[in-house]
């Protein structure tokens, strides 16, 4: 019985060796470009006198760097987090979310997704690498202050790194 056991096993490793392994590059927001995107993000909330939680979340959505300016409402942290979340999982804006369910699109609600503006994915080269997400003053203030920062990383001499 070990032997059909082992000579089972090392069928099936020769097996998937000979399938070769398939990989492909993508590029991937890092510290250093969070960065850049906090740092636009916050210049752009202080130009506008518009106190701001910020986030900025990678592809799939996970935190890499967060801000919350002083005299924010508690609960702007989790709203930004969210928004960024959601626009990074949907490679689009959250305020896109947020007018398809304005027109209809009710389904959206259902999902757990955070449908108000002010997530904006951040793309390089036209591939989405993260996303930002901003709460504080209004939808308005928090969409424009967005779409500064994710657009602040393609003016950056650092660019995302591939993995």
């Amino acid at each position: 019985m070990t032997k059909l056991a082992v000579g089972i096993g090392v069928l099936a490793t020769v097996s998937c060796l000979s399938a070769g392994a398939q990989t492909i590059n993508v590029m991937t927001l890092d510290q250093a470009g969070a960065q850049v995107v906090l740092q636009a993000a916050k210049e752009s909330a202080q130009q506008r006198n518009a106190r701001s939680a910020i986030a900025v979340v990678d592809p799939a959505g996970d935190l890499l760097a967060f801000q919350r300016m002083d005299g924010v409402r508690p609960a702007s942290a989790d709203l930004a987090i969210e928004k960024a979340r959601t626009a990074a999982r949907l490679r689009r804006p959250s305020a896109e979310i947020e007018d398809n369910i304005n027109r209809g699109r009710t389904a959206f609600v259902t999902a757990d997704i955070v449908a108000l503006r002010g997530g904006v994915p951040i793309r390089v080269n036209g591939e989405v690498v993260g996303a930002v997400g901003i709460a504080g003053l209004s939808k308005e203030a928090d969409n424009d202050i967005a779409n500064a920062a994710a657009a602040a990383l393609s003016l950056s001499p650092n660019p995302p790194r591939h993995d």
